[in-house]
């Protein structure tokens, strides 16, 4: 199965999911958004398959730093904007498999995903 791993590095979150893929030993590619950024293509992607509220991350320094004008009138369109010009408002990790997008890191919902 491939595996992607998006977010940032250094991420509390990031790490006990890098911890759980490896303890299971399931090989993984590493996307560091922060350092590479992110495709318009696949943050529309993940949400139409996560959702808006699944994949943006409105409790983010970054999203809560913008003026109240902009996180009040918040679109999907201006949504996908945002989070391709600063992907730290995406929560992390978001794992795509061929199959499936599953976006934070819960080890059950990690767990059902590779089942089998």
């Amino acid at each position: 199965m491939t595996v992607t791993i998006y977010g940032i590095k250094n991420c509390d979150t990031m790490k006990k999911a890098f911890t759980w893929l490896g303890a299971q030993g399931i090989d993984y590619t590493f996307h560091d958004y922060r350092v590479s950024g992110v495709e318009r293509s696949d943050v529309e992607k993940w949400i139409a398959e996560a959702g808006l509220d699944k994949v943006l991350n409105k409790s983010s320094k970054t999203f809560r730093a913008l003026p109240d004008e902009v996180r009040a009138d918040v679109t999907e369109a201006s949504a996908i904007d945002l989070m391709v010009a600063e992907p730290t408002m995406i929560k992390r990790p978001v794992l795509v498999t061929a199959s499936t997008v599953e976006v934070g890191f819960k080890p059950e919902r990690y767990e059902a995903l590779f089942a089998g």
